[in-house]
């Protein structure tokens, strides 16, 4: 199957349909047709004229407020947040229920030991599957594509888990997915272009580690990959 023109090379049929909202209303704002600072219509409006669930397009809206592309001001509305004032950090959605530092910790336990096993269970199709999730986290983040930076960081550790040959253990990570997932997408506004190379070098290193079929090798540099995200999103886990 092609990738979509113009776009780096992933398989985006296979995105989940808030995620392909979240992109398109990602490109509305980079094309300039919503503008920094514009109000974006109501959920009503919007979700008519995407033609979409309004649960999707508020589940898109929190991912574009979360990377820090848009706003949400009680009883004013969503809007565009001007590149230039964009917040050093954006609130954990999940924080009535779970605490971010908390988090961080447990995906330190359960994906370092998840990209141990699945070194030991390394094949070439997942390598290939891998390395190119590790590109395409690259390139959209070059060219500015945040919502296919993330969702190329989630394909990437999700293919790890899918990996893992105890699948007890690969269970626990897809009942979390949600935290998990938003773990990657918490630190983005606060992510620099050094550390942003910091971390396309880490996965690097942990495909390294996975093709080399290292267990030991492969958890020590997942665990550091998420301790140096979670000091990115503020916390020393």
């Amino acid at each position: 199957m092609a990738p979509r023109k113009g776009r780096p090379n992933v398989m985006w049929d296979k995105a989940p349909v808030p995620q392909v909202i979240a992109r398109r209303l990602q490109d509305m704002i980079r094309t300039g047709e919503l503008k920094a600072g514009e109000r974006l219509p109501s959920q009503r409006a919007l979700s008519e004229q995407l033609n979409v669930a309004r649960p999707t397009l508020r589940e898109a809206l929190l991912t574009l407020e979360t990377l820090g592309l848009v706003q949400t001001l009680p009883a004013r509305g969503t809007f565009v947040r001007d590149p230039a004032s964009r917040p050093a950090q954006t609130s954990w959605r999940y924080d009535d229920a779970h605490d971010l530092r908390d988090v961080f910790q447990t995906r330190l336990l359960i994906e370092g030991e998840i990209c141990a096993l699945a070194a030991a269970a390394m094949v070439a199709e997942t390598v290939s599957t891998l390395h190119l999730a590790a590109r395409t986290f690259r390139d959209a983040w070059q060219s500015g594509d945040l919502v296919a930076h993330v969702e190329a960081d989630l394909a990437l550790h999700q293919a790890i888990a899918d990996a893992c040959p105890n699948r007890v253990l690969a269970k626990v990570y897809a009942n979390m997915q949600h935290l998990l997932s938003e773990t990657q997408r918490q630190p983005i506004p606060n992510t620099n272009p050094e550390r942003m190379r910091q971390s396309i070098e880490e996965h690097g290193a942990i495909l390294a580690a996975l093709e080399n079929r290292n267990p030991d090798a492969a958890r020590l540099r997942m665990q550091e990959h998420i301790r140096n995200t979670a000091r990115c999103a503020g916390h020393d886990v």
